[in-house]
């Protein structure tokens, strides 16, 4: 073909391209990528004072209030408040109940679910006949069985809240969709849901962690100290290298014993445990793929026998890497 050039050097991706893609993949979006979940339902529920609602520990739910507000209680923590704008959600599954601010007795969500949502229909209304309140409420879970060290940083419930200009104006345009799923059931809605769900969720997580000070603990606190997040971004773009914390630490500009005190204070383990328990994270992912096998995955993380990596892979999660192939 005339004008064609030939040289596939021209056409082919340049050698830099790696790097400078890895260099744009942030940490948090590094942890956000383990962060796999399934969407199962999104409903609008309308309640009017006085009204209380309970939920059952198990899946974890988010709350998108529209119209009025509403108080959220979890034993063992403080109470929220949240009003129309903002964003409530609880990740851990644990039981909460959310009430109209007063003591009014709660009745089981479970039931009123099942006495009011038809198949075109999934909506709920509750209460007397006091001011209403309005949301859209979802149903989600944690799909790996990799994360739950990642979810556990998080808090028992997440509030973002609308007049510190945290929603922007992305929540209006998920909670737009997410009231046209829930008012009626389309084809293709249950992909719909799942969808919509994981990109709230995300976002939620996001925005929570952008509030995250350098003193705050856990890798999500670590992401507000500088040359922390930098030694955690290190080992995540090369995870497979023999680091010695001495090389972490140069890498940062910071002295060994600072370093390794900082980073145990702030990630809660030292810095080469952490990398062993994101190497076997990463291992958990790559089990999943097809035709993997458990000696190869083991070696490709780093360790010379696969009884070690076996063993290594039950503390962290509780089974043998074999179950994880056997579960696909």
């Amino acid at each position: 073909m005339k004008g064609h050039d030939r040289n596939p050097a021209r056409h082919a991706p340049s050698s830099s391209l790696p790097a400078m893609l890895a260099s744009r993949v942030d940490l948090l979006s590094q942890m956000l990528d383990l962060v796999r979940l399934r969407g199962e339902l999104v409903f609008s529920a309308e309640m009017t004072r006085p009204w209380a609602l309970s939920f059952e520990p198990g899946s974890p739910y988010f709350f998108v209030i529209l119209e009025g507000s509403l108080t959220v209680l979890v034993d063992g923590e403080p109470s929220v408040e949240a009003v129309a704008g903002d964003l409530i959600m609880l990740p851990r599954g644990i039981g909460h109940i959310l009430h109209d601010g007063e003591e009014a007795k709660a009745v089981n969500v479970d039931r009123l679910m099942r006495e009011q949502f038809t198949t075109e229909r999934l909506g709920l209304r509750y209460g007397g006949n006091g001011e209403r309140t309005k949301t859209i409420g979802g149903v989600f879970h944690f799909e790996s069985t990799s994360v739950p060290w990642v979810v556990s940083a998080l808090p028992a419930v997440i509030h973002i809240e609308k007049s510190g200009g945290q929603t922007g104006g992305w929540l209006e345009g998920l909670a737009h969709f997410m009231m046209m799923e829930a008012q009626a059931v389309h084809p293709g809605s249950s992909v719909m849901i799942s969808r919509l769900i994981d990109v709230l969720i995300i976002r939620i997580i996001r925005t929570w962690a952008q509030t995250k000070n350098p003193g705050d603990t856990g890798w999500v606190g670590a992401l507000a100290d500088p040359r922390i997040s930098r030694a955690l971004k290190t080992i995540h773009d090369e995870p497979f290298r023999r680091w010695s914390v001495a090389d972490l630490a140069s890498s940062v500009g910071m002295s060994r014993s600072a370093f390794a005190e900082r980073f145990s204070f702030l990630v809660k383990e030292a810095p080469l445990s952490y990398q062993s328990r994101w190497r076997l994270t990463l291992a958990h992912g790559m089990l999943r793929q097809a035709n993997a096998r458990v000696s190869d995955v083991g070696r490709q993380v780093g360790y010379e026998s696969e009884a070690a990596f076996s063993r290594a892979f039950r503390a962290q999660f509780g089974v043998p890497p074999v179950e994880i192939r056997s579960s696909d």
